[in-house]
């Protein structure tokens, strides 16, 4: 899908480098968003990254990408978002959301990816969820625009039980 100085497309295994290199970047970037650490994602595996990537364009999940079609930095990945629906589950989840800090706000990333990824859900349930780490108001309140409300369940953040990721739910029909 083109949009205005950006391509949103699925990932398949031969994007694994940049699938690698991306999320080496948003984990850098915002660590306590993501259940895992830096120097974890470092040490994957090639073979892991591979299949990271493959999965984006499984019949079981979905990974959407963001990459600059023009200008000096055509070819850079920009943003991703992730889906699968989880065993048990009755809709949708939503995993692993990234907008380097130079597309965040109004440039239409965040929305054009989550637009695709919320068709994909809707073609397996009503409902799109995400856990999102209690100390990051701007992704918290960047979901609340997009019709996503807190459900009043919360969790253990993974990375440390004292802190919370509170969990956020979108009706999809």
């Amino acid at each position: 899908m083109q949009e205005q100085g950006f391509v949103v497309r699925r990932t398949t295994e031969e994007d694994w480098r940049e699938v690698r290199a991306l999320r080496l970047e948003m984990l850098a970037d915002t660590p306590l968003a993501y259940l895992e650490t830096l120097e974890h994602g470092e040490r994957r595996s090639e073979a892991e990254w591979r299949a990271w990537a493959r999965g984006g364009s499984s019949e079981e999940s979905i990974t959407v990408v963001a990459i600059v079609d023009e200008g000096p930095t055509a070819g850079r990945w920009v943003a991703t978002m992730m889906s699968k629906v989880p065993v048990g589950a009755s809709g949708a989840h939503l995993f692993g959301v990234y907008v380097a800090p130079s597309h965040r706000g109004p440039v239409g990333v965040t929305d054009a990816l989550l637009d695709r990824i919320e068709a994909w859900a809707a073609t397996r349930g009503d409902t799109l969820t995400l856990e999102v780490h209690e100390h990051n108001p701007r992704a918290r309140a960047a979901y609340r625009k997009r019709g996503f409300v807190e459900t009043g369940r919360t969790s253990a953040y993974a990375l440390d039980p004292t802190q919370r990721e509170i969990e956020m739910r979108k009706p999809l029909r």
